[in-house]
C-alpha cells in the first residue's frame, strides 16, 4: 500500500486520493440492454435462456414459493440466523415513525403519514457463495414496513438448488416468491414482471457490474421501477492512532479487501501510529487468506494516509465519504460525533465491520463511491413512502386564502386563484 502524508498534499492532490477507480459502464450498458429488452418481451423463457447461457443451468420452474420448500439446517446455523434476525428486527422496528400532525395556523392542519411500498424486489447475490446476511438485511425491513408483495431473487447452484439458509430467511420474512436467477435477467424479471414473477415497484440489493447496470437502466425506463441507491465497489476507511492494535487494523482492512479486486481499503493513521507494524501484520494475515488473490489486488489500489491527529483524519474521512468507517482510536466516541459523511460507522477497537455486516442490527447495503455524501444506507424508510395531507376549515380558508390568491396571481395561474376565490365568495 502506498503511503502519503496529508500535510504534504494540496487540495487537488487530496481530491485525487478521494476519487474511486473509474467505472466505465458504456460497454456494460450495451451488453445489458438487449437482455432487459428480451425479458420485457419474452418473460420466463428469456430468464431461462440467459440463466442457461451465463450460469450453465436451466431454472425450471424459474420461481418457487419458499413455504413449499424444506430446509435441514443445523441447530447451530439456525440459532446464528435467528440471533442476527432478532437484532436486525429490533433495530429496524424502532425506526417506525408516528404520523406527524401540525396546525400550521388556526384552521389549517397538515399531516404526514407513512405507507409501505407495496411491491419490492430483493436481490441476493450468489457468486462464489450465498449471502444469507443480505437476505436478512432486506427481508426484515420489508416485513416490518408491511410491503404486501416481497419477491426475492438469488442464483441457485449448478443443480438448481437454492441455498437453504436463504430459503429459511425467506420463510421467516414473508417472501412468497423466490426467483431462481441472478444477474441482469433477475433484475429485469422483477422490474417488468413475468408469467411467474410479480412486477415490483422498487428493487434493493447489491450485485456485480451487470446487476448495477441493469438497475441503473431500468430506473430510467418505462418499467416504472425505483432502486435503493447508486452502487459501486465496496470500501472501508479505518482511522487508527498509536493505541490501535495492529492486528485489529490489518484484519479490518482485509475483511473489506477480500470482497473483490475492485474494493478499496484505506488506512488513515495519526503520525504517532506504528504503520510499519500494521503493514507487516497485513502481509502475514493476507498470506493466510483463501481469497488472497482478490484481497491483494484490492490492496494495490489502496493506500495509507498519515494525518497530524484524529481531527485531521476525520476531516479527510468526511471528504472521502466511505461506505464503512472504522474509528479505532482512544478518542473514538468523541471523533464519531464529527462524522458527516459515511454509510455506517464502527466505533472503538471491539467493533469490527463484520458485526454490522451480519448481526449487530444495523443494515449493510450502503452507499459507496462517495455517495454517502447524499445517500443513506438501506433502512426501514427505504421501504416506505411518506404522504402529506392537509385539512382546511372555513376559518383557515378565510385567513390564508387571500395570501394564496395573491401568490397565484403573481405566477399568472388564474385557475389556481379562482379555486380559492370561489370558495371565499361562498363563505
Amino acid at each position: 500500500m502506498k503511503k502519503y502524508y496529508l500535510n504534504n498534499l494540496n487540495d487537488k492532490e487530496t481530491d485525487e486520493l478521494c476519487k474511486r477507480p473509474k467505472m466505465d459502464f458504456s460497454t456494460v450498458f450495451e451488453q445489458v440492454q438487449p437482455i432487459l429488452d428480451d425479458i420485457e418481451r419474452q418473460g420466463d423463457s428469456a430468464v431461462r435462456k440467459y440463466t442457461l447461457k451465463f450460469d450453465g443451468f436451466d431454472p425450471s420452474p424459474i420461481a418457487v414459493n419458499p413455504a413449499d420448500l424444506d430446509v435441514s439446517l443445523s441447530d447451530n446455523v439456525k440459532n446464528a440466523i435467528d440471533r442476527a434476525m432478532n437484532n436486525i428486527f429490533r433495530f429496524h422496528r424502532e425506526q417506525m415513525t408516528a404520523s406527524l400532525e401540525v396546525e400550521t395556523q388556526e384552521g389549517v392542519v397538515c399531516r404526514r403519514v407513512a405507507r409501505p411500498i407495496e411491491r419490492v424486489g430483493l436481490y441476493i447475490p450468489g457468486g462464489t457463495a450465498p449471502l444469507p446476511s443480505t437476505a436478512m438485511m432486506l427481508g426484515i425491513p420489508a416485513l416490518i414496513a408491511g410491503c404486501k408483495t416481497i419477491v426475492m431473487a438469488t442464483p441457485p447452484d449448478k443443480e438448481g438448488n437454492l441455498p437453504e439458509s436463504i430459503i429459511y430467511i425467506a420463510q421467516k420474512t414473508g417472501v412468497k416468491t423466490i426467483l431462481k436467477a441472478g444477474g441482469a435477467q433477475a433484475i429485469a424479471a422483477m422490474a417488468f414482471g413475468t408469467e411467474s414473477v410479480p412486477k415490483v415497484d422498487k428493487i434493493f440489493g447489491p450485485g456485480n457490474q451487470y446487476v448495477t447496470a441493469a438497475k441503473m437502466l431500468l430506473q430510467n425506463s418505462d418499467a416504472m421501477v425505483a432502486i435503493d441507491m447508486p452502487a459501486g465497489p465496496s470500501e472501508v476507511l479505518v482511522i487508527a492512532d498509536k493505541h490501535a492494535d495492529p492486528s485489529f487494523v490489518a484484519s479490518d482492512l482485509l475483511s473489506q479487501a477480500e470482497h473483490g479486486s475492485d474494493s478499496q481499503a484505506i488506512l488513515v493513521a495519526t503520525q504517532d501510529t506504528d504503520t510499519d507494524a500494521i503493514l507487516e501484520e497485513l502481509k502475514q494475515q493476507l498470506d493466510a487468506l483463501p481469497r488472497k488473490q482478490y484481497a491483494a489486488l484490492a490492496l494495490e489500489k489502496s493506500y495509507v494516509l498519515i494525518a497530524e491527529d484524529t481531527e485531521q483524519a476525520m476531516e479527510f474521512s468526511n471528504r472521502y465519504a466511505p461506505e464503512h468507517l472504522i474509528i479505532n482510536t482512544s478518542d473514538a466516541d468523541e471523533i464519531a460525533e464529527k462524522v458527516m459523511n459515511a454509510g455506517s460507522v464502527f466505533i472503538g477497537p471491539w467493533s469490527p465491520e463484520s458485526m454490522g455486516d451480519y448481526a449487530s442490527g444495523t443494515n449493510h447495503p450502503l452507499p459507496t463511491y462517495g455517495y454517502a455524501k447524499m445517500y443513506s444506507g438501506v433502512n426501514l424508510h427505504s421501504f416506505q413512502k411518506f404522504i402529506t395531507m392537509q385539512k382546511i376549515n372555513e376559518l383557515g380558508l378565510q385567513n390564508l386564502g387571500p395570501a394564496v390568491e395573491t401568490l397565484a396571481e403573481l405566477e399568472g395561474l388564474d385557475a389556481h386563484k379562482y379555486a380559492v376565490s370561489l370558495r371565499l365568495r361562498k363563505l
